[in-house]
């Protein structure tokens, strides 16, 4: 399928939905405590997006389905890579909980996400969460015209594996535009110099998710939430970006 290319007016349509998207997870970074909920945090982001004139993303995603997704964000804990449903569950100090939120506003989708811990934590769950987000940033550095997918993919995986941990094979990113899932699948391990060029006005969204164990992941049967196999920690980071011409921006950076 051919990538979308942005207009100059679809990507400010896609700053501007980026910028409720941060400001709904920025609520929900800060509430985030030992004894908070998880459905708390969801309700959260949900008013945030709402009050300024946007649609949650996720919710009821993908339209038709016989299990569309109940909630706003994603709040995976601990063992949970992705997709975690919010819910009644208690958040205990020492746990690690990545969010996921995505926005529709102007018909343009804006996707992010981050892992942070609960409390005081770990030094070794801390290790994996600066690692996480180090490749992302790894990832977003090489987005420049004329590299390709895999020059993307690839400096994420050496990144990740040669601080000895590992990257799920089965999930990775995505083009994002009037769609939350475009194309092109961005995986987060791969060969440089594979998959077709980055061109201006590409947008997409590029995420890590690194765990601590091995690689290996399954789906819970709520038919969403994904889990490591070895129950290790895991963490999850992710930007929509937009390469121009001079380099990739950031549209939901949160500076």
């Amino acid at each position: 399928m051919p990538i979308i290319i942005k207009s100059q007016r679809d990507i400010q349509a896609m700053r501007d939905s980026a910028k409720i998207n941060v400001e709904a997870l920025r609520a929900v970074y800060e509430a985030i405590r030992p004894g908070v909920t998880t459905g708390e945090l969801d309700k959260i982001a949900h008013d945030v997006i709402v009050r300024n004139g946007g649609t949650p993303a996720f919710l009821g995603y993908p339209p038709g389905s016989r299990h569309p997704y109940p909630a706003t964000i994603n709040a995976s804990v601990n063992e949970e890579l992705v997709h975690g449903i919010p819910g009644k569950r208690v958040l205990q100090e020492g746990d690690i909980i990545s969010i996921d939120c995505g926005t529709v506003y102007k018909g343009f989708v804006s996707d992010s996400a981050f892992t942070v811990g609960v409390g005081k934590i770990s030094e070794e769950a801390q290790r994996l969460i600066q690692v996480t987000e180090e490749a992302l940033y790894r990832g977003i550095e090489v987005a420049v015209p004329g590299n390709r997918f895999g020059d993307i993919s690839y400096t994420i995986q050496q990144f990740v594996e040669g601080h000895g941990y590992n990257v799920v094979r089965e999930y990775g990113g995505h083009g994002v535009g009037r769609s939350m899932h475009e194309d092109p699948h961005i995986p987060n391990w791969g060969s440089p110099g594979r998959g077709r060029r980055l061109r201006p006005g590409m947008t997409f969204a590029i995420e890590p998710m690194v765990m601590l164990g091995s690689p290996a992941v399954r789906v819970l049967d709520d038919h969403w939430t994904v889990v490591t196999v070895d129950g290790s920690l895991c963490a999850h980071f992710e930007h929509t970006i937009a390469v121009t011409e001079n380099g990739p921006e950031i549209l939901t950076s949160w500076d």
